[in-house]
């Protein structure tokens, strides 16, 4: 599924955001596939479960689910399966996001699930030690997002530019292959094109663009500000 992606890489969290939630997960994702052919930028689109389907049947760009859980078929009520993450049109999941914190542990069989079911693993840490961790664990993507910056509008990539270097540094001594992402507070291009000068190949967003009054003019503003 990695032949989907190329870098520099913009996924966009959808959240649980009225503004990318149903009809309007749908509109953002045709956004960002206009966007993405436009510019020939890689971009990831994560919506709500419910929305999973209809978005992958809606576009051809890459589909995230925003979360699975360490469980095979059976008797798990409210939990969420790879196979039907897959079966709904998704390529990959994120893991670990802030919001939904999981232990290493449980990071470690997401990501031999994936693995196993041809799903492209995007793991968030919160620090360069916890990243330096989850690279051992080989996921495909690595987002590093200090959570005190989410959704402040304050990008990690100028307000904690050395949580982005120390990350890269420590992740690049145990892993030389995965893909490292910065997110937490990416609002404007110019945090994108910071982000990618600290060492980073894309960026995982999420109000930056789904809040944003017109959603197409910001995803256009971040995919050109990936050619640095």
């Amino acid at each position: 599924m990695l032949e989907k992606l190329h870098t520099p890489l913009i996924i966009v969290n959808f959240k649980t955001y009225l503004e990318a939630t149903g009809r309007k997960a749908v509109e953002l994702a045709e956004n960002a596939e206009k966007v993405s052919l436009e510019t020939n930028v890689s971009i990831g689109v994560a919506p709500q479960f419910s929305d999973l389907s209809t978005v992958a049947k809606n576009v051809d760009i890459p589909v995230f689910a925003q979360h699975i859980d360490p469980v095979k078929p059976g008797s798990h009520t409210g939990h969420v399966l790879a196979e039907a993450v897959k079966e709904a049109g998704a390529i990959g999941t994120i893991i670990n996001h802030s919001e939904r914190q999981l232990k290493l542990s449980e990071i470690d069989e997401i990501i031999k699930i994936t693995r196993e079911k041809g799903l492209v693993s995007v793991v968030c840490a919160n620090n360069p030690a916890i990243s330096m961790a989850v690279a051992t664990l080989e996921p495909d993507i690595l987002a590093i997002e200090p959570p005190e910056l989410i959704g402040t509008g304050i990008p990690v990539s100028k307000a904690k530019p050395e949580v982005v270097t120390d990350t890269v540094k420590l992740v690049r001594k145990v892993n030389s292959k995965v893909t490292i992402l910065c997110g937490a507070g990416i609002s404007h291009g110019e945090d994108v094109t910071a982000a990618l000068r600290l060492g980073t190949q894309g960026v995982l967003v999420a109000s930056g663009i789904v809040k944003a009054k017109n959603q197409y003019a910001v995803l256009r503003e971040f995919a050109e500000a990936t050619r640095i």
